[in-house]
């Protein structure tokens, strides 16, 4: 394994090299954003491992950034004010429509099976025995953020594709956004809404959260009892979201940090465990070609 992730890390800081003079300016503080999903003290705790290594892997000071929304890490790439961030699919096509120019994808989580997939899980508590979206009638649907890819556009595609319409009132009584996937998880399992999506491996034990994704760091979090939620919906397979970073970064930065990122699990899984939310192989490279299918459906939404 950890031979794996060397090899992956040499591909990655080969792709970046080729075809690309390496530039020798400095940087003199280096920016990662960290997108919404739980509270922002939980996500500054569970990277800042992440920001010390990088800290001391360039000889810089850097940075954590934990905005409300996605869209706050979004913009903050789009206005060259971050470095680096791991976007969701959706996220990532926001930001290459918005500017081809603005990032490149250069990693991606890989899964204790060796795919790069995951899934937007509906879910509901037990109690409220609610078994599929056919006992969703008239009832309160929960979804994280307009930019999430698990947490919105797949499920704003497929549920109604399957028959069942989005419109609020039309089906379901009502359909809001609450703010992440932690907040959708919660307020699910205070019983505030009758049912929400977000986004799972689909590895390992339900009990567990799975083995990655926001239910995994719900459940260690110990903010539910999964014993008390029950899947009620699963998407098709989704591309995981890329770590990106920002395209004018000097070639040197880049190799550096994409190195740094491709090693992390083998390095330091615990520290692996925190950023990439839960149980993962590794790290591997990926490419703008992996998201071409995300960034139409992404375009085709907006029009």
């Amino acid at each position: 394994m950890k031979l794996i992730n060397r090899l992956a890390a040499a591909a990655a800081v080969c792709a970046l090299m080729s075809g690309a003079a390496v530039a020798e300016e400095a940087i003199t503080e280096f920016r990662i954003g960290i997108l919404g999903g739980e509270n922002a003290s939980d996500r500054l705790r569970s990277n800042e491992c992440l920001r010390e290594k990088t800290e001391e892997l360039l000889g810089v000071e850097t940075k954590l950034f934990a905005p409300a929304d996605y869209n706050g890490v979004i913009e903050g790439l789009l206005g060259g004010n971050l470095d680096l961030a791991w976007l969701g699919a959706s996220g990532y096509a926001k930001v290459y429509l918005t500017d081809p120019d603005a990032v490149e994808p250069v990693l991606v989580k890989i899964n204790t099976d060796g795919s790069y997939g995951y899934y937007s899980i509906g879910f509901a508590r037990t109690d409220r025995e609610i078994g599929n979206l056919d006992d969703m009638k008239g009832k309160v649907f929960g979804f994280g953020d307009p930019n999430s890819t698990s947490g919105y556009l797949i499920p704003s595609i497929e549920i109604p594709a399957s028959g069942f319409p989005m419109e609020p009132g039309e089906y379901f009584g009502d359909v809001k956004f609450t703010g992440g996937h932690e907040q959708t998880i919660v307020a699910v399992y205070n019983g505030d809404i009758d049912a929400g999506v977000t986004w799972a491996d689909g590895l390992g034990d339900w009990e567990d959260g799975f083995n990655s994704g926001a239910l995994r760091k719900a459940a260690d979090a110990g903010l539910v009892d999964m014993t008390e939620l029950t899947e009620i919906w699963r998407s098709k397979v989704i591309p995981e979201g890329p770590i990106v970073v920002r395209k004018d970064l000097p070639e040197t930065v880049k190799m550096q940090v994409v190195g740094l990122m491709a090693s992390l699990e083998s390095m330091d899984p615990e520290c692996a465990y925190g950023v990439m939310a839960g149980e993962i192989k590794g790290i591997a490279p990926i490419d703008h070609s992996a998201y071409e299918a995300i960034i139409e459906a992404r375009r085709l939404k907006s029009q």
